[in-house]
């Protein structure tokens, strides 16, 4: 399963409605998770809401915790309420920023600006929040212990990876992470729809935090360089990487790749 903009009719929980109060709802997003999320209203005034249904893993009180710490140093949005509709969905309601999503259609068919624009805004995400102030772990020693609790199964795994094999062969390969390259404050989930990109083309802020958290800057760079591949088609990994500016490192690449799929 993967993430994407719906394009069917997608019914409207109540609880999302009455948040919306008369405004216009629009589903925006579909997750893996069979979470949703609705644009409320339009223009500058506009919100987002977050619905993640019954039995979802989705922590969005984590989430809107992460949001409010990194809000002080850069542009993520403003938590506006936190939530459930009483029948075990949940839901996390926050204001809508300037730009679109660098998975908006217009600027799929500028990969390079798009590109880019997720490459720089992910340096100066890193470069704005402090790492020795933030209370927030995603290390690999943290999530190779969730790969051990989960092992996924390979028919799972995305293609690239099926080459290990086995879920202990990779789970081998975890154990023995990386020297850490440069620690800072990560994303968490650094795939190119949760960049916002300004009428200018420039990185204008950044959504969906809710992994936020201390870790190699390879966490974030994998997945973002990984994603434009998924968003835009084979040949914008260097780009990203080159506005990143960094040297590809295909250790560290392909070692946050599988840490990421696995957990």
């Amino acid at each position: 399963m993967i993430a994407y903009v719906p394009e069917d009719d997608v019914e409207v929980p109540p609880a999302v409605a009455e948040l919306a109060a008369g405004e216009p709802v629009v589903a925006v997003w579909r997750n893996e998770l069979h979470g949703l999320t609705f644009r409320l209203g339009d223009g500058p005034g506009r919100r987002f809401v977050k619905w993640a249904p019954p039995g979802s893993p989705a922590d969005f009180a984590a989430e809107a915790e992460r949001l409010g710490w990194a809000r002080r140093f850069t542009t993520v949005p403003e938590v506006l309420g936190l939530g459930g509709d009483g029948e075990g969905g949940r839901w996390l309601l926050t204001a809508g920023l300037p730009g679109r999503s660098a998975v908006d259609e217009q600027l799929k068919r500028d990969p390079a600006t798009a590109v880019r624009a997720i490459g720089e805004g992910l340096r100066a995400f890193h470069e704005a929040l402090p790492v020795a102030g933030c209370p927030y772990d995603w290390s690999a020693p943290a999530r190779v212990a969730r790969a051990v609790e989960l092992r996924r199964d390979p028919a799972h795994w995305h293609p690239d990876l099926r080459h290990h094999g086995s879920v202990d062969r990779a789970l081998a390969v975890l154990a023995d992470p990386p020297p850490v390259d440069v620690e800072v404050v990560c994303h968490g989930d650094a795939c190119a729809p949760n960049t916002l990109v300004g009428a200018d083309g420039r990185p204008s802020g950044h959504v969906d935090l809710g992994a936020l958290g201390t870790a190699d800057r390879w966490a974030d760079l994998a997945v973002a360089s990984w994603s434009t591949v998924w968003n835009y088609g084979p040949g914008w990994e260097r780009p990203l990487l080159e506005a990143y500016g960094v040297e590809e490192d295909a250790g560290r690449l392909a070692y946050y790749r599988l840490l990421w799929d696995l957990t």
